[in-house]
């Protein structure tokens, strides 16, 4: 089951990031967070209105995703960037493909342009499930983080959405 996540689902999210953090290129950082990050994490998400699902199976998280600004720009509005996380014991399994077609449902009646997913450039699983989705490739910033020591390549994919009837610049 998906659904919007609540604040009791906060120490099962953290465990899935922190994996990520620790054994993974997922996410470009180095430091595991602590369950009061991850509930300002959650709690700034819910001001600004971003989405943060999670995949629940047996009344347990086994993944989750959101999405949020792209820059911080003005003019980046109608652009965001999702992520997606899935429990290491329940990859493969269709989890990520169906929580981001969840997140493309939303953004695309938000009425925002364009779906933004920042990518380990090696990690093949993602950007082909990305591809099926619709996702194109946008380009590949080269050595653009350095973990576990070595460099690591950001590939940018992108799906175009339906987008604002009347888009404004304010």
């Amino acid at each position: 089951m998906i659904r919007q996540a609540d604040e009791t689902d906060l120490s099962e999210i953290l465990a899935i990031y922190n994996d990520a953090i620790l054994n993974t290129t997922a996410v470009y950082t180095y430091a595991i967070q602590t369950l009061e990050d991850r509930t300002l994490w959650f709690y700034k998400k819910n001001e600004d209105k971003f989405p943060v699902l999670v995949y629940e199976e047996n009344n347990t998280v086994i993944g989750f995703a959101t999405f949020g600004p792209f820059r911080a720009w003005p003019a980046y509005k109608y652009t965001i960037e999702h992520s997606v996380y899935v429990h290491t014991q329940y990859r493969r399994n269709g989890i990520g493909t169906a929580l981001i077609k969840e997140i493309i449902k939303i953004a695309d009646e938000r009425k925002f342009m364009t779906l933004v997913a920042g990518i380990d450039a090696f990690n093949e699983n993602s950007l082909k499930m990305h591809e099926k989705l619709g996702f194109e490739y946008s380009g590949t910033i080269k050595k653009a983080g350095f973990k576990f020591g070595k460099w690591l390549d950001l590939t940018f994919y992108q799906k175009n959405l339906s987008g604002p009837e009347n888009p404004t610049d304010d």
